[in-house]
């Protein structure tokens, strides 16, 4: 048995002996949640299969969130289930045969490249608390800058492994762990990790390295109510260290609001892909001219205007170094902590530059509460290839409403809409459209 299988069970132990402790139960929250998701992909340019990808879902995300027993120590044990179920997916929408992928857009496939009619999981977390101090052993979903959990789809991304939270010192969260598996949005597979430029899904000799071991540590200092420092390390054994400083400023002006978002990653090598033998071997990055080896800063800015029901933005990343900007991705859809990781595109190739703008609207300032629409528009140049320096852009559009009171409180809608074309050869020219409908039911 792994040594975090045994861990939970001796945990979920511990707390099945105080289960009827006040506060256990009557703290205890669950939630049914319902995702009705649909995605059509034109993939305008290429030859390979598909050209057109389109899925259509529902999902049941089921999540408890038990209160903690009584005494100085307080145990309690979340859950999250999932299911997903196809309602359309055909093979030449879903095609995904062979050993370069793992799925389809939403759901696993079966060896012919189908779409299978429907996959689940279920992920438990035993928990400990001290003061303001948690410990959680299990299913996790991060949200940190070196680890962010992926919702992009029909359902989330998890992660297994530890976790320790501290709000014991006023303004200071505290956060460290370590991550062994990553199960993906749509898989049923807990799988090792790794990184772009080894995550394919073939077992041959050169591709498909991965690490048991991704340790992560830092935390946010609020300076003052509105400026909050960030330091964040992430370390994924065999392939690289990252370092992240970050600042976030809110200011108020006489007319509206500006805020503004600092980021610089600092990433290198380690272990195997320092090496050219472990390179060779597989443990490799993607990027130009750096035989594989991490090799990436990356800084960014992104200031923020808000009057009203307004807000423009405007921000500038740049990716410096011979690598991509490392991340944990298993090549089936992965989230990064960038201004520029979009709905199709990430904007984080070696090399590149990007300008955005973009503007938000919130129309429950001319009396239309829950209706809320975005359009952004990234530009990226000076991205290295083998023949010459590439260009990419996209363009985002989104539209949204909760119905905010009646039989149908909560019930959301959204669309979202998506352009991207890149001189870049390995990136395919893109039109995508995404339409979902959501609700939650409490259940506890």
């Amino acid at each position: 048995m792994k040594k975090s299988t045994l861990a939970l069970a001796v945990a979920v132990g511990v707390l099945a002996q105080q289960a009827g402790a006040a506060g256990f139960i009557e703290d205890s929250k669950a939630t049914l949640g319902l995702r009705n998701f649909y995605i059509n992909t034109d993939n305008r340019d290429g030859t390979a299969n598909p050209s057109k990808q389109e899925e259509w879902g529902q999902g049941f995300i089921f999540n408890f969130t038990s209160g903690y027993t009584q005494g100085t120590v307080g145990f309690g044990v979340d859950a999250i289930g999932l299911l997903g179920v196809k309602l359309d997916s055909g093979k030449g929408t879903a095609y995904n045969a062979g050993s370069a992928n793992k799925g389809g857009t939403v759901f696993p496939s079966d060896s012919d490249g189908r779409a299978v009619d429907d996959f689940g999981s279920l992920g438990l977390t035993a928990k400990a608390k001290i003061s303001k101090t948690e410990l959680r052993l299990g299913t996790l979903q991060p949200k940190l800058p070196v680890v962010t959990s992926n919702d992009g789809r029909l359902l989330p991304q998890t992660f297994e492994g530890g976790q320790i939270m501290s709000n014991d010192i006023d303004n200071l969260t505290l956060v460290g762990g370590k991550l062994e598996h990553a199960k993906g949005r749509n898989s049923t597979n807990n799988d090792s990790l790794t990184i772009a430029g080894s995550n394919g899904a073939t077992t041959t000799a050169t591709s498909n390295k991965r690490s048991n071991e991704f340790y992560y540590a830092g935390g946010d200092y609020k300076i003052t109510k509105d400026l909050v420092a960030q330091y964040y390390y992430g370390n994924l054994e065999d392939f690289y260290t990252q370092h992240f400083l970050g600042l976030t400023h809110n200011l108020a002006l006489p007319v509206g609001s500006l805020k503004s978002d600092l980021r610089y990653f600092n990433s290198d090598s380690d272990g195997k892909n320092s090496s050219q033998e472990g390179r060779l071997a597989g443990y490799r990055s993607s990027g130009f001219q750096n035989s594989g080896e991490v090799d990436n800063r990356t800084w960014s800015a992104k200031f923020t205007y808000s009057l009203q029901g307004h807000a423009l933005s405007a921000g500038y990343q740049r990716v410096n170094g011979t690598s991509d900007f490392p991340f944990l991705n298993q090549g089936d859809g992965a989230s990064a902590y960038l201004i520029t990781d979009s709905q199709i595109g990430k904007f984080q190739r070696a090399g590149e530059r990007t300008w955005l703008a973009q503007y938000a609207y919130d129309f429950a300032t001319v009396g239309l509460p829950g209706l809320t629409t975005s359009v952004i528009y990234l530009k990226g140049d000076n991205v290295a290839t083998s023949t010459g320096d590439k260009g990419e852009w996209e363009r985002d559009f989104s539209l949204g409403y909760v119905v905010q009171q009646g039989t149908f409180k909560g019930l959301g809608l959204a669309w979202k809409n998506a352009t991207l074309r890149s001189d870049v050869a390995s990136q395919r020219n893109q039109d995508e459209n995404r339409l979902i409908v959501s609700y939650s039911i409490p259940l506890l």
